[in-house]
């Protein structure tokens, strides 16, 4: 589920591994990004999937990876961007 009211919602894996899902849609300034305090998220090792990510690319780690859903007629496509 889409974590939009909560900002970021933090899941468990089967093998007891932590998720994190972020949705920006809501944040509109870079000091709101800033009191999130992305680094922990982003140096615990864990997935970190992120919904809305322009206002906060000057924030990501430099090894992330953009992945691009897109919707065509018959079938949904799936594009690893990096």
């Amino acid at each position: 589920s889409s974590p939009t009211f909560s900002i970021v919602n933090e899941y468990i894996t089967l093998d007891n591994e932590n998720i994190f899902h972020f949705d920006f849609y809501r944040l509109t300034k870079k000091e709101e990004i800033e009191q999130l305090g992305l680094d922990v998220y982003f140096s615990s090792g864990s997935y970190c999937f992120i919904e809305w990510p322009k206002l906060v690319e000057s924030f990501l780690p430099f090894d992330f990876h953009s992945i691009k859903i897109q919707e065509s007629l018959n079938s949904r496509e799936l594009f690893l961007l990096k």
